[in-house]
């Protein structure tokens, strides 16, 4: 897969409409790059696998990861005004939300335009200027006058997702990508890029990739996903917070430009150190750039993956994303190829004696 194919591929997989618990966009736009690499199958919950051609079923399986939703918004009630009270579908910062363009489904199962939306400076009392900005103060307005037009209208109703309204870009001469939920679908493309990759090639293992809904509410497709594979060995795509514009200069581990980060713990997950071991060691070895980090908060689906059954070794391999949670991220392609790189030469030499050492 070329350059210029593997970016139309993002764009289309960034650009879908897909928080969690609303995937369906997501695996439509996954799916055309997924066809001559396998099995492609489905679940109840929107996870979407891809099991390699050349899996033979004699081999130890190794699962590639990653996540399809992005964090948005469900629509809570209509208010008299028209305008939407909304709750969160993963973690926001609360006042990075209002004065942003949305899509909003309706009843018909198209999206619409709305903005985000919170009282303005003008009518503010002096209290609610310093107060700290709550959810119930922030609305989605799609431009409805009253409940009853937004409903019959507009065809909103309750319990609809919400997400940001952003087309991704790229740009040659800076090499960076910018777009909506890179927090994981730079990972469902490093997925796809992997395997058509080593498509044809004679390994040692058993692939199958998988995209999992919902992990932005809970991990909760990737428990599922590892309960059906049951790998013996796994590969976490992440899009990674990055840290470069944020915290002191020593303390950056995951900058945009030096290479996908693999991080030795978070809240969830202490990683196989063997694995993590031979994963950095062997990215030096054949001058890959990576960045190894240690991350106090934050989780990714390998909290349920490395849990499954015998205990799994589970690295994580994340694209730093600037402004990661947010409507709009930044990444550097090389990050994302380097990524990729990797997961490709990590699985060239994985067997089963390898996989037992970990």
């Amino acid at each position: 897969m070329d350059k210029k194919t593997t970016l139309e591929m993002i764009a289309a997989i960034s650009n879908a409409n897909g928080t969690s618990g609303f995937e369906d966009e997501v695996v439509a736009a996954i799916r055309p790059y997924a066809e001559g690499l396998g099995e492609i199958t489905e679940d109840h919950m929107r996870n979407l696998y891809i099991r390699r051609k050349e899996n033979n079923g004699k081999r130890p399986v190794v699962q590639l990861d990653a996540h399809s939703d992005e964090v948005g918004f469900m629509v809570q009630a209509i208010c008299p005004n028209g305008t939407l009270r909304i709750i969160q579908l993963g973690g926001w910062v609360n006042h990075n939300i209002p004065a942003h363009k949305v899509w909003v489904r309706n009843r018909f199962g198209e999206y619409i335009p709305g903005l985000t939306a919170s009282k303005p400076p003008h009518f503010m009392t002096e209290q609610e200027r310093k107060a700290p900005l709550d959810m119930k103060d922030i609305t989605v307005d799609v431009g409805a006058v009253s409940k009853e037009e937004a409903i019959e209208k507009f065809g909103v109703r309750i319990g609809e997702p919400v997400v940001p309204d952003v087309t991704f870009t790229y740009s040659e001469t800076t090499d960076l990508m910018v777009g909506k939920s890179f927090d994981c679908r730079l990972g469902c493309a490093a997925i796809l890029k992997t395997m058509h990759n080593l498509a044809g090639q004679d390994l040692n293992v058993d692939i199958v990739g998988a995209c999992a809904a919902q992990e932005e509410v809970g991990v909760r497709g990737a428990t599922v996903t590892a309960q059906v594979i049951k790998p013996d060995i796994a590969i976490v795509f992440e899009g990674c917070p990055a840290d470069d514009t944020c915290v002191e200069e020593y303390m950056v581990q995951t900058a945009i430009k030096r290479g996908p980060m693999l991080r030795h713990m978070d809240a969830r997950m202490i990683t196989n150190p063997h694995y993590q071991r031979y994963a950095l060691d062997l990215a030096e070895k054949l001058g890959i750039p990576v960045q190894d980090a240690v991350r106090s908060a934050g989780s990714t689906n390998g909290a349920a993956i490395h849990l499954t059954e015998k205990a799994v070794p589970v690295i994580v391999i994340g694209v730093p994303v600037r402004y990661a949670h947010t409507h709009y991220g930044i990444s550097a392609y090389a990050d994302f190829d380097n990524a990729v790189k990797l997961a490709c030469e990590i699985l060239k030499r994985l067997d089963e004696e390898q996989i037992m050492s970990f």
